[in-house]
């Protein structure tokens, strides 16, 4: 397929770098009904829940190719080098990160996207998605995309609407006006004639026998002159507040952290209603691409490969007698017998059990969990950091163990602890060590102790993985309690 490049306008700015599309992905769910797999700290589009890549990672490879200009990703300061390391194991390397302070919905998030890509040229389509959808028919997308490209040069937002199969209560929906074009019956261009909020069982199967009715898949194809044009005109606060977020941010490292006052002065409001709902350049068009936003376990259960009596399984699970069922385990050895129609997922901190028609309510288990305080209801056993990742394996009075994974050529701050010392064993890879005014070089089955209150750093010189068991002892075991003099990612 080729695609046609944008027509030129003249334009009061710098000569415009590219006239294709400018992917802008927003990554700033949490995809809470998908716990505990997806939670605060690494949610659902970090993970690969429907194929071998992240769900950020399927968005990034849809989007590559000399039709593409970089992508812009849309994310919260917490997971900017979760997005960093998607964006390099995509080959995005080239790909701009805009850091939100605060959360203020998708209309913020968008008009900082179109800001920032109109600085190159006003009139690159923006092709506007979230960082977890999933198409079970991803080549019928190009020929949907020309469509919708055509459409938006014409100076119209364009929607994409998923046809709907099942009567779904966890999307918006989309009614189709008159056909744009009315005169060309294969035109497939709509009007929108109104949004709908997520409906109940019974209206949403009226609406699905009704016909006429689409899925909001949230995704948006438009020139970012004319996203900029109607939030100017219909809902000016977040644009000017975003606008001023914009030009007092600061570069850190490959991301750009938005200003925090101008930003925090934005309404929190969807762009379905500050731009969708209320202009006249809204336009839908129908797509049969096997969209799903993998909202709840049931809709991966309804994706995944089934065996003969309906199950689908991911990990090391043994069934039997058991139907219709999605079983998971990130880890341990799970059995299943006896049981229809249910959820069980197996993380090394929880399990969840549920009826898949209830796949809608572990939202309200996350909830109740927050309420009594219970950090697994957001935070990972398995912490992500840039340098790597650790993960707690034993907690007692006054000492945990945990391990350590170091990536090749990356290092730690150079820190120091208050109140807990460590010990430090090399299972692979080799490591060297800071330890005050010490340097020392560390492989397998080798060791160190790092007393209380002693500067020090780890770094992994070598080409593979380090891994190395830390045993943390002392009165007060929080990662609160550090302080970092030197690092390489410019935390504090």
């Amino acid at each position: 397929m080729t695609f046609m490049t944008a027509t030129d306008v003249t334009v009061s700015t710098p000569e415009p770098r590219n006239r294709t599309i400018t992917p802008v992905i927003l990554s700033g769910g949490t995809g809470t009904r998908l716990w505990p797999v997806s939670r605060a700290s690494h949610p659902k589009q970090f993970w690969a829940l429907a194929s071998s890549r992240t769900m950020i990672g399927e968005t990034l490879q849809r989007a590559t190719g000399t039709a593409f200009a970089p992508p812009i990703v849309v994310c919260n300061n917490a997971h900017r080098f979760l997005v960093a390391e998607q964006l390099r194991e995509n080959g995005c390397e080239d790909g701009r990160i805009i850091l939100e302070p605060a959360v203020r919905n998708t209309a913020a998030a968008i008009a900082a996207a179109a800001l920032l890509a109109a600085q190159d040229d006003p009139e690159t389509l923006l092709w506007i998605m979230a960082a977890d959808a999933v198409f079970r028919y991803p080549e019928r997308l190009p020929a949907v995309l020309e469509k919708a490209m055509t459409v938006a040069r014409e100076g119209y937002i364009v929607t994409f609407g998923m046809k709907p199969d099942v009567p779904e209560t966890g999307y918006g929906y989309i009614r189709l006006g008159a056909p744009l074009r009315p005169g060309d019956a294969d035109d497939n261009v709509y009007r929108v004639a109104r949004f709908i909020e997520k409906p109940d069982r019974l209206r949403a199967t009226e609406m699905l026998n009704e016909g006429g009715y689409l899925w909001n898949s949230g995704m948006f194809l438009a020139p970012a002159s004319v996203i900029l044009a109607e939030l100017k005109r219909h809902e000016p606060d977040v644009l000017e507040n975003v606008r001023h977020a914009l030009l007092h941010s600061e570069s850190d490292l490959t991301f750009r952290r938005l200003e925090t006052a101008s930003f925090m002065r934005c309404p929190n409001v969807s762009i379905d209603y500050a731009v969708m709902e209320r202009t006249d350049r809204a336009v839908v068009i129908p797509a049969d691409l096997g969209w799903s936003d993998i909202g709840n376990w049931n809709a991966l259960w309804e994706l995944g490969d089934k065996d003969a009596t309906g199950n689908v399984v991911v990990g090391d699970v043994v069934l039997e007698q058991s139907h219709n069922c999605y079983v998971r385990s990130e880890g341990m050895l799970t059995a299943v017998a006896g049981l229809t129609d249910i959820v069980l997922v197996v993380t090394s901190d929880a399990v969840l059990a549920i009826h898949r028609d209830y796949a809608q309510d572990v939202s309200a288990l996350v909830s109740q969990l927050k309420m009594a305080k219970r950090t697994e209801a957001e935070i990972h056993n398995r912490c992500y950091r840039p340098w790597g990742f650790y993960e707690g394996l034993i907690q007692g009075e006054r000492f945990q163990v945990k391990r350590i994974v170091v990536y090749p050529g990356q290092k730690l701050s150079l820190q120091k602890h208050f109140h807990r010392a460590e010990h430090w064993v090399v299972v692979s890879g080799t490591a060297i060590v800071t330890r005050n005014e010490e340097k020392l070089m560390l492989q397998e089955n080798e060791s160190v102790y790092l007393p209380l209150g002693c500067m020090h750093r780890l770094e992994n010189p070598g080409r593979i993985p380090l891994t190395l068991i830390e045993v943390q002892s002392g009165p007060y075991l929080g990662e609160d309690d550090i302080v970092r003099f030197e690092d390489t990612y410019g935390r504090q």
